[in-house]
């Protein structure tokens, strides 16, 4: 199962253990990460990037295969595409299933507005569902959210708006409280006491969490009071273009039916999109955490209507993704590994940093290790990847720690015969967070009227980098303000003539720049079959 090599850094991992436990590494100074992070991150490989040709963000810096999608043609004919009979007429449309999506649905319900939720896979098939570690909240008697503030806004290189920010921590307390009253299985003391755990980045603790299957279980509990309240779900079905009416407000969307191709028209007075992310675009060729529907469809939909992007350059790689074995290539390994004792070590057994500095600089550590350094460990693939010490924890904690704690890990690597109390597991960066996104007032609407966006799909409400645990805490503050809002602007809205020159004036503005493609968009799925020769 193991090649020689491997094998042999194993031993050296396991003969530096208890020394590597009893280490206190230090943390990086700020001219170091700056150094760290401009010489491995991925966000720093310009040849990876392009400036945009057409629409509101012309001159900025996005991903290639970004761009390829902002600057594609539309899936819909406005000519041949028939608006005046709608198959759905709503208050609220909400575009996406996930956490953000449901939270939205949820209180645009106890608003009193009539709402609906289009999916282009099922209720629950999103990122939400693959989170892991926890949900940060500033709920405990030595923290504040202040304290959570100032970790949130160092963490993202002082650059989140500080308007989006102060709301997330602000309210993180009560969506601890509301998703708790919902029913969800929080980790707690005998006493009824939250436990709360560090995640990199945080100086107090506050990670929240479930075992290690958070965003499953805070999903669960959404999922089912969406379903208790019969709020209608339209799934396997996509929206693969925004409607605006005759004042460019946004006022619906064309839905394409994933099963049956066939073109459906839903008319609202106000949309929510919360599609989510983009991992499986799987930038610079990275592997992915995310679920099979991230492809940034949200931002594409957003963009054409002409609303803007803030920090679309900028993604998350999340420093621990199962490197080994290959079937689970890219797949997550929560950062409350390393929260609850793991240390990451290299091929000649070193921990080469503080196992909890924020995932940029970890995720750039790691590279760093397995390419000029030269201590990564080859995979039987020919991958790279560094050591996470797994049994450092009970070594740390006492024995049962991890079964305890991080259940859903023991049994992901049990099934490929790798016991993680007595074997280290290989990791590397994989694609796991979308920064960036679609920019937004203080109350989640975007620059096209009555278009309000919630979750990941949002950019500027963790800056340049997310620490763990603020995205299961976005999805619910954001999520459940921008149902609230949209709800109540409802009963303003009266909505003009349905149109779609947004997008006959967007393909005009593609041509005059001298971009012809036959590439269309959204992407709505990866292709990953075989290429023929």
């Amino acid at each position: 199962m193991y090649t020689k090599e491997m094998l042999e850094s194993m031993e050296k991992v396991a003969a530096a253990r208890e020394k590597n436990a009893a280490l206190e590494p230090r943390r990086m100074t700020a001219e170091e990460k700056d150094t760290l992070l401009k010489t491995y991150h991925p966000d720093y490989k310009q040849s990876e990037f392009t400036l945009l040709s057409v629409g509101p963000n012309k001159g900025d810096k996005v991903p290639l295969e970004l761009a390829a999608l902002l600057q594609g043609n539309s899936r819909v004919d406005p000519a041949h595409t028939d608006l005046s009979h709608p198959d759905y007429d709503t208050d609220v449309l909400i575009i996406g299933g996930g956490g953000a999506g449901a939270a939205a649905a949820i209180e645009a319900d106890n608003a009193g507005a009539k709402v609906m939720i289009v999916t282009k896979l099922r209720m629950g098939d999103a990122n939400t569902m693959m989170a892991e570690g926890g949900i940060q909240a500033a709920d405990k008697p030595n923290d504040s959210p202040a304290i959570h503030y100032l970790d949130a806004f160092g963490g993202g290189h002082f650059a989140a708006k500080p308007e989006l920010l102060r709301t997330l921590v602000t309210e993180a307390p009560e969506a601890i409280q509301w998703l708790n009253e919902l029913g969800v299985e929080f980790d707690k003391a005998p006493d009824g006491t939250m436990v709360t755990t560090h995640g990199g980045g945080t100086s107090r603790k506050r990670m929240h969490a479930a075992k290690d299957y958070s965003g499953a279980e805070i999903m669960r509990t959404l999922r089912d009071e969406v379903l208790n309240r019969q709020i209608p779900i339209v799934d396997f079905t996509a929206a693969i273009e925004l409607i605006l009416d005759d004042k460019g407000n946004a006022a619906g969307a064309v839905l394409l039916n994933m099963e049956t191709h066939e073109i459906l028209i839903a008319r609202a007075k106000t949309v929510i999109i919360a599609t989510g992310g983009a991992g499986r675009l799987h930038y610079q060729g990275f592997p992915t955490s995310n679920h099979y529907g991230a492809t940034a469809d949200g931002l594409v939909l957003a963009y054409r209507a002409g609303a803007k992007l803030l920090y679309p350059d900028t993604l998350q790689y999340h420093p621990t993704g199962t490197a080994y074995p290959e079937q689970i290539f890219g797949a997550l390994v929560t950062e409350k590994v390393r929260s609850v004792g793991a240390m990451l070590i290299n091929a000649d057994g070193e921990a080469f940093m503080h196992p909890l500095e924020t995932r940029d600089v970890s995720a750039a550590s790691i590279i760093r290790e397995c390419s000029d350094h030269g201590k990564g460990v080859t995979t039987p693939g020919g991958g790279k990847g560094v050591w996470l010490d797994t049994p450092m924890i009970e070594l740390k904690n006492g024995e049962g720690t991890i079964e305890a704690r991080i259940p859903a890990m023991l049994r992901m690597f049990a099934k490929y015969g790798i016991d993680i109390r007595k074997e280290p597991i290989l990791v590397y960066p994989t694609l796991h967070y979308q920064n960036g996104g679609i920019d937004i007032h203080a109350d989640c609407e975007s620059g096209v009227e009555n278009l309000f966006v919630a979750g990941e799909a949002v950019g500027g409400i963790h800056g340049r980098n997310r620490l763990m645990g603020n995205s299961l805490l976005d999805i619910i503050v954001f999520g459940r303000n921008a149902g609230r809002n949209a709800a109540v602007k409802t009963q303003k809205v009266c909505t003009g003539a349905l149109s779609l020159s947004h997008v006959e004036a967007f393909a005009a503005e593609l041509s005059a720049a001298g971009i012809h493609t036959d590439l269309v968009s959204p992407k709505l799925l990866p292709d990953y079959r075989r290429q023929q020769n």
